[in-house]
């Protein structure tokens, strides 16, 4: 019989043991149990569907502003570079803040929309069809890498983040020269500096880093995904959404702008 069971022989199962374990709690211990905190409501967290909305807002805002740059390329050029640049600062302001604001990152995905559209305008003028081909590739990358990532075949790793950030700090530095040589007339004038000029096996160096830059880009989202996934588990405030919705966008913005000139050396 129950009865009979040990566990039920505990004092919290009879009336006598409850009695007492209620007589050794104070009125000060019940205050704090009856004015305890419930917990969050489901809306009030970090959620995968929440966070999954606000990116899916972030990147209409950043399509809209896209339009907006591919039609006043032509007329305004001026208008997407300026808007390039707003886009860095807000970005700086958006990784530096303590507490994520969907304002400013709203702003930020407006700007870099702005300038996405039209530096595209700028690369379909000079090279029919390469807009939709960084398209497509952006798409396959993003879509390949959310699916093994869902289906557990790729996890973030200590070692593999380290290896990740001493890369990106080396292709940071490269760039930075790079972008001076092109400045100063080096290269042999190549418009693509280093990444035209220099070749091997015959590959010119911006398609093989141009390679090599997507695998970063794919780890970049793995990142964003990873850490997506334990803002939902923990429980973090819902906020804290639009810090995934902002990681995947800048990512993403990355991948492409990469695949576009990538293509565009290669096509050369």
């Amino acid at each position: 019989m129950a009865l009979n069971n040990p566990a039920f022989r505990n004092e919290a199962f009879n009336s006598q043991g409850a009695v007492a374990a209620a007589q050794n709690i104070s009125a000060q211990q019940l205050d704090e149990i009856y004015n305890r905190p419930s917990a969050p409501e489901r809306g009030d967290v970090m959620t995968v569907e929440n966070t999954i909305q606000k990116t899916v807002f972030t990147f209409a805002v950043l399509l809209a502003g896209a339009a907006v740059g591919w039609i006043t390329a032509p007329a305004v050029p001026f208008l997407w570079i300026g808007a390039g640049l707003v886009g860095f600062v807000l970005a700086l302001v958006n990784i530096f803040k303590k507490e994520p604001s969907a304002p400013l990152i709203l702003a930020y995905s407006a700007a870099q929309g702005v300038f996405v559209g039209g530096i595209s305008a700028f690369y379909e003028q000079q090279w029919p069809g390469i807009v939709l081909q960084a398209v497509i590739a952006t798409f396959v990358v993003v879509g390949v890498t959310l699916a093994l990532f869902a289906s557990g075949k790729i996890r973030a790793s200590k070692r593999a983040t380290k290896i990740f950030l001493i890369a990106m700090i080396g292709y940071a530095v490269f760039s930075l020269v790079n972008l001076g040589i092109m400045i100063f007339g080096g290269a042999n004038g190549n418009p693509w500096g280093l990444r035209g000029d220099v070749e091997i096996f015959g590959i010119p160096l911006g398609v093989v880093l141009g390679v090599f830059v997507v695998i970063l880009a794919a780890y970049s989202l793995v990142l964003d995904f990873d850490f997506i996934q334990k803002g939902a588990n923990n429980k973090a405030p819902a906020k804290y959404g639009w810090t995934g919705a902002f990681g995947i966008m800048v990512t993403v913005i990355w991948l492409y702008l990469e695949l576009l000139r990538m293509l565009a050396i290669a096509r050369n």
